[in-house]
């Protein structure tokens, strides 16, 4: 039986000033909870329907999920009615875990490190994590007034490759006013990405889904680049083409370029 303190703590958690707050947050899902199992992330608690569901437990204790090493009791079978009080989800999964938010170390500057702006959606930013861990970007900056990452919904567009990505989160004027590497920022009108020879490390900056890289964080971007529009297009139904691309397209774009060199 699920303690009334427990359900209440853990419904809390769907906002950000209590998940600061605690420092927890909630992974809902198999392959989300497995994934910060294998992780940095500590863990508080694990409710789940079927324990058969979490790869290494044995009904006894965990091979191969480090952080729950001598922390058996971290786990708590639970039914799925239970589980549906616990859950933000329409329709519950078979596992929730409650983790530690961790500690923000020092960035690593040997590599290229994205920053973004401001941006505000869950989606993108969710989307934006997993495509830093696809190209192997280690740490991502974020601005104060970006999205919090322990967003459920951003936890859920990651795919579990928060696991992999450091994320801070800092005044970003400030950060990019101390880093030693070259900073790009993306623009409309900047460079074309396919024509700039990137550095094997720099900063990327990536802005606002509506206004974009603020005047603040401008200041201290050395190279301005875009994607550029192919030439000769033609216009669909009698209507201009899209105006920008989303953030997280462009990131990908972008990334997919800085790999190439």
């Amino acid at each position: 039986m699920v303690a009334k303190s427990q359900i209440k703590l853990i419904k809390s958690l769907r906002q950000k000033k209590y998940r600061n707050q605690h420092g927890l947050f909630v992974a809902e899902g198999i392959k989300l909870v497995r994934e910060l199992l294998q992780s940095h992330f500590g863990v508080y608690r694990i409710f789940v329907t079927d324990v058969s569901v979490l790869e290494g437990y044995d009904g006894s204790g965990f091979k191969g999920a480090k952080n729950l090493e001598g922390y058996i009791d971290t786990v708590e079978s639970v039914s799925e009615t239970e589980l549906r009080k616990l859950s933000g989800l329409t329709t519950p999964n078979t596992v929730l875990g409650v983790f530690k938010i961790p500690e923000v170390g020092d960035f690593d500057f040997s590599d290229w490190i994205l920053a973004l702006d401001d941006v505000r959606d869950p989606g993108n930013l969710g989307t934006i994590i997993r495509l830093c861990d696809w190209f192997g970007i280690g740490h991502l900056v974020c601005s104060t007034k970006t999205v919090d990452c322990y967003n459920p919904k951003v936890l859920q567009a990651s795919m579990g490759s928060i696991a992999r990505v450091r994320i801070g989160y800092t005044d970003l004027a400030g950060f990019l006013g101390k880093a030693e590497l070259p900073v790009y920022g993306a623009f409309m009108d900047g460079e074309s990405v396919y024509t700039t020879k990137t550095p094997e490390k720099g900063i990327l900056v990536l802005g606002n889904e509506a206004r974009g890289i603020s005047p603040e964080v401008e200041a201290f971007v050395d190279m301005r680049i875009s994607i550029p529009k192919p030439g000769g297009r033609k216009e669909r139904f009698g209507k201009q083409t899209a105006e920008s691309l989303n953030v997280a397209t462009a990131s990908a774009i972008l990334l997919s370029e800085i790999r190439r060199g």
